[in-house]
């Protein structure tokens, strides 16, 4: 049989081994409903996975017959996405809990126990976590239950589509300005019930690349597992598989058997067939820095603590007095001006004209008169500046106007400095480039919200020849397989590091906001406004 990968033909001749490595979804055809109603679909489009946009999971109405049926059709695992969530209509009574019926019950991962498969349980009551297993035996409806996280295509066909099932999904955000290429409708915000197409990964003898088989490809085979030496093939291992291995197996050569895409560097200089030497796993702090302005696409990036560039402030803006409360700081004032006017219900209350500048101070509670009642209200207490001196002033703290930051300070920075001596978000604009890179991304964007800074996870890596440098590879953003070499490698120190300001898209951008810093929490919400 003869077929069209990537443009080449591949030939699978009769009597050909080749060793099935995994199933993954190639492309999705969606089926339109463009008016909620998730029983109506019309027209189908084919979507590329990353095809831009955020989607939201609509649960799966068909129960599961038991946990091993679960098992076998969901992803259950230790990354961030192998953590679904079922109920059951009817109470489930173990040795020592019972889980009570429509009780969310998160399954954690699949594990021995005490000789029989079960899979690692909890749910949570109150502010505790309760732990369990439900072995695979374990009979029963067991639903899906509402998922309220957003996701990206390609996190969804990973992850979210249980095999032999298709997956209604919900657009949630759009990233990108509609054009005449968009498969969907203009002003889209309905439903699409996904339909993978699969294709087989798999390795053959006669090649060094990862063979990618269409699903559909009329061809016959048999399994002969039992009866073959699968070590006669080549290993793939993703980037996520190396950095599994233990510290003590670094380095370790390796060649690339299929190569990432994009023209950063160094992506444009890991292709197949290149060996490399991967010296260490580690993981390395970023700032997560987005494009200020008012229109999007905005662009991102992900900024190294050593880049050599010099940064000088730029103005924040802050739609209410709540967020001036937030930005305030204990090593300067906060100097704002207004640009929109405010009209206080209580006469004990400032009224903020257009133009008006104020000093930040603190934020307290003050008395106001309410309906002939006296009431206590959260208030920010100010400075006016007036030309002739200063005067105390109280904002209601659900004033919502709108303020621009005064910047006194003309001070250029280190990102390092930033980080130690500023809370995040912070504006800036490069007002020195990075002399040591040929090309300064950050340069030429003419402002940048340094959002806030994250740990992620590395490979260093260099050519295997004559190697003059090494690059920092970002293990989950790398689509890269390679296979390790059985040689020893002569260069156990790497050579000068060469790191670089990553640029990253939106999706990438939700995905590391979403999940690499899990412990950031947004501020409450501002106090309403009396009625």
């Amino acid at each position: 049989s003869i077929y069209e990968m990537f443009g080449n033909e591949c030939c699978l001749s009769t009597g050909e081994v080749i060793q099935v490595i995994g199933f993954k979804i190639k492309k999705l055809i969606a089926s339109v409903c463009e008016n909620n109603d998730s029983s109506q679909f019309s027209a189908k489009v084919e979507l590329p996975l990353n095809f831009p946009g955020l989607y939201k999971v609509v649960a799966d109405k068909t129960p599961y017959g038991s946990i091993e049926d679960i098992t076998r059709k969901v992803s259950i695992g230790p990354t961030r996405f192998g953590h679904p969530c079922f109920y059951s209509p009817e109470d489930i009574q173990l040795a020592n809990l019972t889980i009570k019926h429509g009780e969310q019950i998160t399954f954690n991962s699949v594990e021995e126990v005490d000789g029989t498969l079960a899979v690692s349980c909890d749910v949570v009551r109150g502010n505790q976590s309760h732990s369990f297993t439900l072995p695979l035996s374990q009979e029963g409806k067991f639903y899906e239950c509402e998922d309220d996280q957003i996701y990206t295509l390609k996190e969804i066909a990973e992850w979210k589509i249980p095999k032999c099932r298709n997956r209604i999904v919900k657009l949630s955000h759009t990233l990108q300005m509609w054009d005449s290429s968009n498969p969907l409708p203009q002003h889209f915000d309905g439903c699409l019930l996904l339909t993978p197409v699969y294709e087989v990964q798999a390795v053959m003898r006669s090649r060094k690349d990862i063979v990618h088989i269409l699903s559909d490809l009329d061809v016959e085979v048999k399994d002969i597992t039992d009866c073959y030496d699968i070590r006669s093939f080549l290993q793939p291992l993703s980037l996520e598989d190396v950095f599994e291995r233990t510290s003590k197996e670094f380095p370790m050569v390796a060649e690339i058997m299929e190569g990432p895409a994009g023209s950063q560097t160094p992506t444009n200089s890991l292709y197949t067939g290149k060996e490399i030497i991967i010296y260490k796993k580690y993981q390395a702090a970023r700032v997560l820095a987005s494009e200020i302005r008012s229109d999007s696409p905005k662009r991102h990036f992900l900024i190294p603590l050593s880049y050599k560039g010099k940064f000088k402030r730029r103005p924040r803006e802050f739609p209410t007095a709540y967020d001036l409360e937030i930005a305030r700081s204990e090593k300067e004032q906060l100097h704002v001006v207004a640009t929109k006017a405010f009209e206080s219900p209580h006469k004990e209350l400032f009224s903020v004209s257009v133009g008006d500048q104020f000093l930040v101070q603190q934020c307290q509670t003050s008395e106001v008169l309410e309906e002939g009642r006296k009431k206590l209200v959260d208030v920010l207490a100010c400075e006016q500046i007036l030309s002739d001196g200063y005067e105390r002033v109280l904002l209601p703290m659900y004033l919502e106007g709108g303020f621009v930051e005064v910047i006194h300070d003309k001070k250029q920075y280190q990102l390092a400095e930033i980080c130690k001596e500023f809370p995040l978000p912070f504006n800036v604009k490069v007002s020195v480039r990075d002399l040591s890179v040929e090309e300064d991304v950050l340069a030429a964007v003419p402002g940048l919200q340094l959002e806030e800074q994250i740990t992620d996870s590395y490979l260093l890596v260099s050519s295997a020849h004559s190697p003059v440098e090494s690059w920092e590879i970002p293990v989950y953003r790398s689509n890269m397989l390679v296979h390790l070499l059985s040689r020893d490698t002569q260069a156990v120190v790497p050579p000068k590091t060469k790191t670089t300001v990553e640029e990253i898209r939106e999706e990438q951008y939700y995905m590391v906001r979403r999940y690499e810093n899990q412990t950031l929490r947004p501020p409450p919400r501002p106090p309403k406004k009396p009625t």
